[in-house]
């Protein structure tokens, strides 16, 4: 057990890297203070906390602060008493830290460059590449879930997180340009899972309505038009 904690989480609402720390903070149930930033006009403090990437997640814990969404959950899962959000098995954790770290390199790039494409037939490239990282996705549910609820088992647990935080973005851009990123008739398994994920009691408090992500995505593109014209 550990003491009397203060804990602090810079974060943005509608950033799928600071909703994977808040969601492992609330699986463990535990207390923080939340600090929403913008990350169109940087604080002081998020430059100072995180000088190197300058982003969210930042989780300042008596006073030390650490960076990056899976370093902080996997920290969270360490330290605190509660449900375990990485598997106990070696093998299984290191499966699921690999697709992990596929969704970050694989799925959301093009999903943002989606949102981000200056023309059409980039757009449409971009969705090609997303509808194909769902494919392995779909094949990796399959695989890792083993008839289960989810991707770590009965319960989430650290990949679940990892693909969960994005699914009002998927939302959000269906929305926007009509890309339907989980297609129930092509990737079944995880259309059910994501329903199941979003009725879960942590994504539905950290998790914002995709609205709020077509808002932020509009500004976002703006800001990068305004900063193309200069």
């Amino acid at each position: 057990m550990v003491g009397k904690q203060d804990l602090k989480l810079l974060g943005v609402v509608v950033s799928p890297f600071a909703i994977r720390a808040r969601m492992a903070l609330s699986m463990k149930g535990v207390s923080y203070e939340y600090v929403e930033e913008d990350l169109f006009n940087k604080s002081e403090r998020l430059l100072k906390l995180n000088p190197v990437h300058k982003k969210v997640p930042v989780l300042i814990h008596n006073g030390k602060p650490m960076c990056e969404s899976l370093v902080i959950v996997q920290y969270v899962d360490e330290l605190f008493a509660g449900p375990s959000i990485l598997p106990a098995d070696p093998y299984e954790r290191a499966t699921a830290r690999f697709w992990t770290a596929y969704v970050d390199s694989k799925l959301f790039p093009p999903l943002m460059g989606i949102v981000m494409a200056k023309t059409e037939d980039e757009r449409a490239e971009k969705v090609t590449e997303t509808l194909a990282a769902i494919a392995q996705m779909e094949a990796a549910f399959a695989k890792c879930s083993e008839g289960n609820a989810f991707f770590g088992g009965d319960s989430i647990g650290y990949l679940d997180i990892a693909l969960g935080s994005l699914l009002f973005w998927f939302e959000a851009v269906r929305r926007m340009y009509g890309a339907e990123i989980i297609d129930a008739s092509k990737a079944p398994l995880l259309a059910a899972w994501a329903e199941r994920f979003g009725e879960t009691a942590e994504a539905k408090e950290v998790v914002p309505e995709a609205d709020e992500a077509v808002q932020y995505a509009y500004k976002l593109r703006a800001a990068y038009a305004a900063a193309a014209a200069k």
